[in-house]
């Protein structure tokens, strides 16, 4: 106890420090990847999409970023076996360590997992710092197991999602007329996803309690608000003869266009509200050790409400300041995306991440997103794909576990060294 009493101070300021670095990662390389579906399609500026981006990623990280936090905080490490500074000084190495890899990977614009990193940093300081036994390694199966599902869910979710829109849509008489009359329909669904996770399971943590019922009425009514702002957008949308004889669905992505700021919105406010727990699940771990004097390492606690807003801070402050190096990978490199697809491709997406968010399964928005493109290009055949690049990113994914692992054991020797 003599590390925390000597020193607890300092190592609140350098985990809220470390905290704030990782967040800066994920808003610098995975909600470049988020949004890049969205400028890729050219349905929204880069700086449409920043903006945003920084709304919606700040929404969901400081509403709903608590369930998922649990899970990082203390799902992987068995708590039981470790000394609080060990605790502290883990999770800080953790940090500091998935930060570290995210500056490297976002400078050179390489779409990874920031799930990936901080998951295999607390594995490598719980497994060497502590010993294997510390590691609980039947949690780390299904969040192993979510990296594979969760590109496969969001791939078939966004093939047939894209399916419904080229049979609804696209291939019948009068595509522009068929647009104006379905599309409403897939933003009551967006607005309604996103709002159900967020009453029923994000806002525990700000004393907000909502019967299932309640939680059902109220999503049914921020849907069809959302369909209604949608209608009166489309109203203002009328079909362009010139452009439609160049490009015969000119008008009709156009609708898209406006669907894709919706579904932009639910993918910025889906990816806040589960990798927000990459920065700030660590550092309520540490937090929580601290302000408790090593007393409650085992206890399940709410996660600080200045921890998320910490955590949210940061992931908007990396987005602005870093974001546009990667925001161009997977918008413009998989496939050729066009709002229809984009669209697709994210409804796709945050319908994944947020159901991963609400049972606590922190999925990787890097590999739900690349699924869901791969799943629209699958769609018009396998000929749309670019597997050049395809091989690059999975390649990236590969070394991003070890790496995260390998750098948490690096820092972990040193500030051991430093502070005993």
């Amino acid at each position: 106890m003599s590390l925390i009493a000597d020193y607890g101070f300092v190592l609140l300021l350098l985990a809220c420090a470390f905290g704030f670095f990782m967040a800066w990662g994920v808003g610098a390389n995975d909600v470049a990847n988020a949004m890049g579906t969205s400028v890729g399609s050219r349905a929204l500026t880069i700086k449409q999409a920043i903006i945003v981006a920084m709304v919606f990623e700040f929404c969901g990280a400081y509403l709903a970023g608590g369930e998922v936090t649990e899970t990082i905080k203390s799902g992987i490490v068995d708590v039981e076996v470790i000394s609080p500074d060990l605790m502290v000084l883990g999770m800080m190495s953790a940090l500091l360590a998935a930060g570290t890899w995210l500056l490297v990977a976002s400078t050179k614009g390489w779409p990874v997992s920031t799930t990936h990193s901080i998951v295999g940093a607390v594995i490598g300081f719980g497994a060497v710092g502590i010993s294997m036994d510390a590691v609980h390694w039947g949690k780390v199966g299904p969040i192993v197991a979510s990296w594979i599902v969760s590109p496969l869910l969001s791939g078939f979710a966004a093939f047939f999602i894209f399916m419904s829109v080229q049979k609804l849509i696209i291939d019948t008489d009068n595509p522009f007329k068929s647009a104006k009359r379905f599309v409403p329909l897939y933003m009551f669904l967006t607005g309604f996803m996103v709002s159900i996770m967020t009453l029923s399971k994000g806002l525990k943590h700000i004393g907000l309690q909502l019967s299932g019922g309640q939680s059902l009425l109220l999503s049914i009514g921020v849907g069809a608000l959302v369909m209604l702002l949608g209608i009166a957008l489309l109203t203002r949308i009328q079909v362009d003869e010139e452009a439609d004889r160049a490009f015969h669905f000119s008008s009709v992505e156009k609708v898209f266009a406006v669907l894709m700021i919706f579904t932009a919105c639910s993918m910025a406010f889906a990816h806040g509200s589960n990798d927000v727990a990459n920065a700030v699940g660590p550092l309520a771990a540490v937090v929580g050790v601290i302000q408790s004097s090593g007393q409650d390492l085992a206890i399940k606690s709410v996660v600080p409400g200045w921890v998320l807003l910490l955590g949210a801070v940061g992931i908007v402050v990396g987005l602005a300041t870093y974001g546009y190096k990667v925001i161009a990978t997977i918008g413009k490199e998989i496939t050729e995306l066009t709002p229809s697809r984009g669209f697709a491709a994210e409804l796709a997406t945050a319908s994944t991440v947020v159901g991963a968010s609400a049972i606590g399964l922190p999925v990787s928005t890097t590999h739900t997103l690349v699924g869901a493109v791969l799943g629209v290009g699958l769609a018009r055949g396998i000929g749309a794909l670019n597997l050049g690049v395809i091989g690059k990113i999975f390649m990236s994914w590969l070394i991003t576990l070890p790496v995260g692992a390998g750098l948490s054991i690096l820092f972990f020797t040193l500030l051991s060294a430093i502070f005993t």
